[in-house]
């Protein structure tokens, strides 16, 4: 009777002892992101914006509510700094009509990002360059970059980078799960179409590095990550992308191409989308790819999307054991650094765009990274460049090669 009593009696010392270790790591985390640049490479918060009704991305929501997960003051509130705003647009038909229609839908995206931001001066400001962000740092602001998820609205006309980079543009996801005139894709269900880049695609890599607009890897075939790799005389990154070797998919990355990314100064940034940091059991992977499919088509409305992506949220916590944590994220993390260094891994969440990780529900809960990180014995140092300082480092040496073409 002696040994259950001892037990009753420690047990509130216990967790005395474990809620004072958590302050202590939250302190802690405070502290690395108050000096910390953090940085998302891959934030689809533009989707709620255009699609939306009456979604105020200046205004604070609620994931439990709206199912959003970023917005500015959640933003404020988590500690992140800056966000690579997506301009996306799922694959379309490759014909002049529609891409014109791809243009000017890209336009719009492109012009709300800017509405917003003028909106909200006194907290956020649009930046386009390192030295830009951090500046906007120093003044309390929040950062917002702009990337483009698809290079689909370029057409076959690349004279519309340099409209695009004017507007901002500072790095571009080749080709999203379809193949386009640039690229081949790794989720089009139709295989390679260019065996790579088209020669298009090749011709574009040189114009992006010619502007100082960094390529993104993420969403490519095999094939195209090694002409990318090949041809860009800048480093590259893979803006919201996971391990191969941790979760057995075609969007990830195997340890090869990690290996070739870092060797010419490149970032692999961890995606935060469920199935691609735990592989789920056979059933869900189904329902969830036949989901994250017909949400990918260009002819689904806003209104299908919202009921697809909530369904898809139902399936996941329907089973728990297959909705990864902060752990899996940090599995990912940890794989890369022990395979290359701690100079090549970054974060894309791909929030708003399929994130789901328990613990990191939105982007108010960054912080549970930065805790995680610190459990597994990260000095600060380490997660500045993870949560930032990696990412600055590529979008600087592109703007650094640019200016000396």
């Amino acid at each position: 009777m002696i040994k259950p009593l001892l037990i009753f009696l420690l047990l509130p010392f216990a967790i005395f002892a474990q809620n004072k270790s958590e302050k202590r790591l939250l302190k802690k985390a405070d502290k690395i992101h108050a000096r910390a640049y953090t940085v998302d490479t891959h934030a689809d918060a533009p989707i709620n914006m255009m699609d939306m009704e009456g979604f105020d991305v200046g205004a604070k929501h609620k994931y439990e509510e709206d199912g959003t997960q970023i917005d500015f003051p959640r933003m404020k509130e988590g500690g992140m700094d800056a966000m690579f705003f997506a301009v996306y647009l799922a694959q379309g038909k490759r014909m002049p009509e529609a891409n014109a229609e791809a243009k000017e839908k890209a336009l719009k995206i492109f012009k709300k990002i800017h509405e917003s931001v003028e909106k909200n001066a006194a907290s956020v400001e649009l930046v386009t360059s390192a030295k830009e962000g951090f500046k906007a740092h120093k003044k309390g602001k929040i950062g917002i970059f702009i990337g483009m998820e698809n290079g689909w609205p370029i057409g076959t006309d690349l004279t519309n980078l340099k409209m695009f980079y004017d507007l901002g543009l500072r790095y571009i996801t080749l080709a999203h799960s379809f193949n386009n005139d640039l690229s081949d894709s790794s989720g089009d269900p139709e295989g390679d179409e260019h065996g790579g880049l088209s020669k298009l695609g090749e011709e574009c890599i040189a114009e992006m590095n010619r502007l100082g607009i960094v390529v993104d890897v993420s969403h490519l075939s095999d094939s195209a990550f090694y002409d990318v790799m090949r041809l860009s005389k800048a480093p590259v990154f893979a803006s919201h992308s996971s391990c191969r070797a941790l979760c057995d998919v075609k969007r990830n990355m195997t340890d090869e191409m990690i290996k070739t990314l870092a060797s010419k100064g490149g970032v692999i940034q961890i995606n935060f989308v469920a199935d691609f940091l735990k592989k789920p059991s056979a059933d869900v992977a189904v329902s969830i790819k036949t989901i994250r499919m017909q949400t990918m088509k260009a002819e689904t409305s806003p209104e299908e999307k919202k009921k697809l992506n909530a369904e898809l949220r139902q399936i996941k916590y329907k089973y728990p054991s297959d909705v990864p944590t902060v752990k899996d994220v940090v599995n990912h993390i940890d794989h890369v650094v022990k395979l290359v260094g701690i100079d090549h891994v970054g974060i894309g969440m791909d929030m708003d765009g399929g994130s789901d990780v328990i613990g990191v529900e939105d982007v108010s809960k960054i912080k549970n990274v930065t805790i995680e990180l610190l459990k597994r014995g990260y000095s600060a140092k380490a997660i500045r460049k993870i949560w930032g300082g990696n990412t600055m480092r590529v979008l600087a040496a592109a703007e650094n090669l640019s200016k000396n073409m």
